[in-house]
């Protein structure tokens, strides 16, 4: 198996390392790939020394696997010259996500619609992973009607570019490049990507468009705000789900341990709740502060906290490349 990880330097692609060495993957030829600039370098995994390929040698290589983290202007130019030549390609980026030709997948809810044919695939947000991964399990039960959702997005969402900021502020030294139009330390922005014409940004509608690509739920009444926090451990989302019919909470904390992927943490009278210094590291979504919403039928509030470079990105990633040998379909 030669597996080619597509932006090895960056802090989602390091991320990728960790995680395929953690988990044992079984790979005999590992081709990091960077820019030019950082080709020819050397990066360390599983105890060995491994040098950085560019994209075109790479693709000499021909690997049987790529998983790609490098952006959605760089999937957009060579994403498709990797599976031109048979190789199959998960793309962490917005590139493709939503292609109708191109699955969005979160193994767990929706790997088995993967085929042998399927050689482009689509990692979703970071945001979107954690929120969907509730939403699921408690549709089946209950019928998701409607979702108000606001993020509290780590600054690693913004790769390093975020992470130096937030550094920079708090040394009290000014950032040459900094992430974000306002300081992000001791503060909050209710700012992901761009903004459009109607008012939200572009990782709001991410949130919006893939949930209901995932659910199968094309007019799923879902909104959002997302904010940027000064946080490096993951990201954590106010979630309010209206209901076909009325869930009950007890029943709701059974139905999420009982979930692969999800940790119920739910006694606020111990002060026990998810929170993203605790997330930080892990693999699993945590859910607390499990309530009814007094103000709205059928309704209830939940906090869900993810690490966003692991579930949130790398890890559903590696999912998703183990689903695929599983099946033989790599």
């Amino acid at each position: 198996m030669k597996i080619a990880v597509v932006g090895a330097t960056g802090v989602v692609g390091q991320k990728m390392l960790q995680v395929l060495e953690e988990r044992g993957f079984d790979i005999h030829t590992l081709i990091p790939v960077a820019s030019e600039r950082s080709a020819g370098k050397t990066i360390a995994w599983c105890g060995k020394n491994v040098t950085i390929k560019t994209v075109d040698e790479a693709l000499s290589g021909k690997p049987d696997l790529a998983i790609f983290s490098a952006g959605s202007h760089f999937s957009k130019e060579n994403a498709l010259r990797f599976t031109d030549q048979g190789c199959t390609v998960i793309d962490n980026s917005s590139a493709w996500r939503m292609h109708s030709d191109v699955k969005l997948i979160i193994p767990e809810i929706n790997g088995e619609i993967l085929t042998k044919k399927d050689k482009l695939i689509a990692n979703p947000n970071c945001s979107t992973i954690q929120l969907v991964q509730v939403l699921w399990p408690l549709h089946r039960a209950y019928g998701v009607k409607r979702v108000i959702v606001s993020t509290y997005q780590s600054v690693t969402g913004s790769g390093l570019k975020g992470i130096n900021q937030l550094e920079s502020e708090k040394e009290n030294h000014p950032c040459k490049d900094p992430a974000y139009p306002h300081p992000i330390e001791l503060n909050c922005l209710p700012h992901g990507g761009d903004f459009d014409s109607s008012g939200y940004t572009s990782e709001e509608k991410k949130l919006i468009n893939e949930s209901r690509k995932i659910l199968g739920l094309p007019d799923l009444r879902i909104t959002g705000t997302v904010v940027r926090v000064p946080v490096k451990g993951g990201h954590s989302e106010s979630v309010n789900i209206s209901f076909d019919k009325k869930p009950d909470v007890r029943e709701v904390r059974k139905i999420l341990s009982s979930t692969p992927g999800i940790t119920v943490q739910d006694e606020p009278a111990k002060n026990i709740y998810p929170m993203p210094v605790n997330a930080e590291g892990k693999d699993e979504t945590f859910v607390g502060r499990i309530r009814e919403d007094d103000s709205f039928p059928n309704s209830l509030n939940l906090w869900v906290v993810s690490d966003n470079l692991r579930k949130g990105a790398a890890t559903n990633s590696i999912q998703i490349a183990e689903y695929l040998i599983n099946q033989g379909y790599v």
